[in-house]
């Protein structure tokens, strides 16, 4: 008897879940990384929840600061990606048994210097022990003006794909931090591993591309997959040059050492970073965006009609890596 193919995490939020959110307009079907709830005749609210577990999303020895720092940043970036300015946040921390209060103190200084970084205060939450590991689950609140809210789905086909900051640091952060980059210099692996360990959610330049991108999401499943998640709620297909990708100096020497690394570069996950459906005639007003919230962004690729993601190398199509990071 052939076993039961097991159901997606997609699969299974469309299938149970997006029902249940049907009647409400600002759920966007669950196919975004924000849900827009109405404020005020000005302003929605952006609202956005994540979890993050030791040992899955974060290295199960990190000093409680970062731990703190990752747990609010993953937040914050899809706050960036839905055009909004942080607000305020609640925490739910299930703590293991044998926790310490020395380890609880170091996560609120960690909490305490992201808060003063990026603008936004605890506004409540809820802590137990649990008899599994360290679980930490952060909703974030931004503010956005009425209706200008940010989402994967908007992109026509012509709109171009860019990329801020650099990609696959984050990836290849994790294998560092794994010590499974030993070919790499010191400074490269270290500058990875930091990469990996300490998101920096584009929140400057999140707010700035309301009324210039026509879709936006951040890179936390790998590019290829959030790219793919935007062409998907578009309807469309995404078109993505390989050698268009913007990388870092330790990442490129990284892949002369082992070009295998390109699959994790493209769908590894956890670099925070924005990818972003713009129409042409909108490219000025982007890198003027850009250059006013101090981050790069790079030109990688198009959208076009069809579906799925199609990837080229020096013009020619190859065949898609393992797309992006599913929890099962």
């Amino acid at each position: 008897m052939a076993s039961r193919r097991q159901v997606g995490e997609f699969e299974l939020i469309a299938r149970h879940f997006a029902p249940l959110a049907r009647s409400f307009a600002g759920a966007g079907g669950l196919e975004s990384d924000n849900a827009f709830l109405p404020a005020d005749r000005r302003h929605d609210t952006a609202v956005k929840t994540d979890t993050v577990v030791s040992g899955v999303h974060f290295l199960a020895d990190e000093t409680p600061q970062r731990v703190a720092a990752k747990a609010l940043r993953v937040c914050l970036s899809d706050l960036a990606a839905g055009g909004a300015r942080p607000l305020a946040y609640q925490l739910s921390l299930a703590l293991p048994k044998g926790w310490q209060e020395r380890w609880v103190a170091g996560f609120a200084r960690g909490l305490a210097a992201d808060q003063c970084r990026y603008g936004i205060v605890l506004c409540g939450g809820d802590t137990v022990v649990t008899p599994g590991p360290l679980s930490i689950t952060i909703t974030a609140f931004g503010k956005v003006p009425r209706g200008k809210g940010l989402g994967r789905a908007g992109a026509r086909a012509g709109d171009e794909l860019w990329a801020s900051g650099t990609i696959g640091d984050g990836a290849l952060g994790l294998l560092a931090a794994r010590g499974l980059l030993k070919n790499l210099g010191t400074r490269d692996r270290k500058a990875l591993e930091d990469r990996y360990r300490l998101p920096r959610p584009r929140t400057a330049l999140g707010n700035r591309l309301i009324g210039i991108a026509s879709a936006v999401a951040d890179v936390s499943d790998g590019l290829l997959a959030d790219a793919g998640h935007i062409a998907a709620a578009s309807r469309l297909e995404v078109h993505i040059a390989r050698e268009l990708v913007p990388l870092s100096r330790a990442a490129r020497r990284a892949l002369t050492v082992d070009p295998a690394l390109w699959a994790n570069v493209l769908g590894g996950g956890d670099d925070y970073e924005l990818v972003i459906a713009v129409p042409p005639r909108k490219r000025a007003a982007l890198l003027a965006a850009a250059l006013g919230a101090g981050v790069p962004v790079t030109p990688i690729g198009r959208f076009a009609r069809g579906g799925g993601v199609r990837l080229t190398v020096d013009g020619k199509g190859v065949k898609v890596p393992r797309a992006g990071y599913v929890h099962f």
